[in-house]
C-alpha cells in the first residue's frame, strides 16, 4: 500500500513537473512585462469592452484567489467598472499559465483548452451581469489591501530574466507548493483507497449540485486542484464534473467574498456567485457532451507507473520536488521557528 501511494504520488510530480515548470517560466515574463499597471492603461473604453479586455488579461495572469483581490482592487481604485473589476477577479484566480500548463500535462489538450474558456465566459457573464445591475456598488474610498500571499513590494527596477526567474521559481512556486503538495497527496489518497467508479453517483444533478456547495467556500489553488480533479476523474467523475470544481473552487471562497464585498458591494458579489455557480453548472454538461461525442480523454498519469524512459521526467519531477520542499519551508515551517 505504501509503495503505490509513493508510485503514484512521484507520478504526479514526473507527469506534472515539464508542463509546470514552464508554466512557472511563462508566468514570469507575464508578470515581469506585463502587471497590473499596464492593464490599467488598457481599461479604458465602453464597460463591456473593458470587461471583455480584463477578462482577457487575466485568464494567463498567475494570481491566485487571495492574491488577485489587491490587483482587482487597484483596478477598481483606478476607475474600472464593478463589470470589468469582477470580470478580472474571476478570470485570473480560475486559470493561469501554470495551472494550464499542469492541465495540459495531467488531462491532456482538450481540458487545457476548454478551462480557460470556460473560464473566459463566466468571466464575462459576470462582468456583464454587474454591469446591468450593480453598476455603482461598492465604497468610492479605497485603503490598502493586504494580500494573503507573500509578495513583495513593486519596485521601480529595470525589467531582466534574473526577474523572471526569481517570481516565477521564487515568488510563485514558493505561494502555491504548500496548496501544490496537498493536491498531490490528496490525489493519491483518491487513487489508492476509492474503487474504481466510487464517483459515478456524482456525475447527476444533484451530485453536481454537491460538488457547488463543497467547491464555492472553499479556498482551491487552479494548480493544485488539478491533480485531485484528475484522481477523481479516475475513479468515475465526469470532465463535466470535475470542471465545475475547477471552476467554481479558484473562482470564490469565504474569506475572499468577505473581502471583496467592501469594493464592489453585497449585491455584487451575491450577483458573482449566482454567475459562477450557473454558468459552472451549464458548461459541466457542455464539457460532458464533448467529450461523449468525439472529443478524447487523456489524462497521462497512468503512464506514472512506467518508468522506462523518464530519466527527463524525473530530473524536472527532482527539481519540481526541491522548489516544493523550498515553499513549504519558506511560507509554512520558517515562520513556525521563527516565532518558537
Amino acid at each position: 500500500m505504501v509503495e503505490k501511494f509513493l508510485n503514484s504520488f512521484w507520478g504526479y510530480f514526473t507527469e506534472s513537473s515539464p508542463y509546470l515548470l514552464l508554466g512557472y517560466f511563462v508566468a514570469g515574463i507575464i508578470h515581469v512585462y506585463i502587471n497590473v499597471d499596464f492593464i490599467k492603461k488598457h481599461l479604458g473604453g465602453g464597460k463591456w469592452s473593458s470587461v471583455l479586455k480584463a477578462t482577457l488579461f487575466g485568464i494567463p495572469l498567475p494570481l491566485c484567489s487571495c492574491s488577485v483581490i489587491p490587483a482587482a482592487v487597484t483596478l477598481k481604485k483606478s476607475g474600472a467598472s464593478n463589470g470589468a473589476t469582477s470580470g478580472f477577479l474571476i478570470s485570473t484566480p480560475e486559470t493561469g499559465v501554470d495551472s494550464i500548463a499542469i492541465t495540459y500535462g495531467l488531462m491532456g489538450g482538450p481540458m487545457a483548452v476548454l478551462r480557460p474558456v470556460a473560464a473566459f465566459i463566466t468571466s464575462v457573464i459576470a462582468g456583464g451581469v454587474q454591469n446591468l445591475f450593480n453598476p455603482n456598488g461598492g465604497e468610492s474610498e479605497f485603503e490598502e489591501v493586504k494580500t494573503c500571499c507573500k509578495k513583495k513590494k513593486a519596485e521601480a527596477q529595470p525589467r531582466s530574466f534574473k526577474k523572471v526567474f526569481n517570481f516565477g521559481y521564487g515568488q510563485l512556486s514558493d505561494d502555491i507548493a504548500f496548496l501544490l503538495l496537498i493536491g498531490f497527496i490528496a490525489g493519491s489518497l483518491v487513487e489508492i483507497f476509492v474503487p474504481t467508479d466510487g464517483f459515478n453517483a456524482l456525475n447527476s444533478f444533484g451530485g453536481r449540485l454537491i460538488v457547488l456547495a463543497a467547491s464555492v467556500p472553499l479556498y482551491l489553488c487552479a494548480s493544485s486542484s488539478t491533480p485531485l480533479a484528475m484522481a477523481l476523474m479516475m475513479k468515475g467523475m465526469s470532465p463535466g464534473t470535475a470542471m465545475i470544481m475547477l471552476l467554481a473552487g479558484p473562482a470564490t471562497n469565504m474569506s475572499n467574498l468577505v473581502v471583496i464585498q467592501k469594493y464592489i458591494g453585497k449585491k455584487g458579489v451575491v450577483l458573482n456567485i449566482i454567475t459562477v455557480i450557473l454558468v459552472s453548472l451549464l458548461f459541466s454538461y457542455v464539457v460532458d457532451y464533448v467529450f461523449a461525442n468525439g472529443w478524447n480523454l487523456t489524462m497521462n498519469h497512468d503512464h506514472a507507473h512506467d518508468h522506462s524512459g523518464t530519466m527527463f521526467r524525473n530530473i524536472t519531477g527532482a527539481f519540481l520536488a526541491f522548489l516544493v520542499v523550498k515553499g513549504v519551508w519558506k511560507e509554512k515551517l520558517k515562520p513556525k521557528f521563527k516565532k518558537a
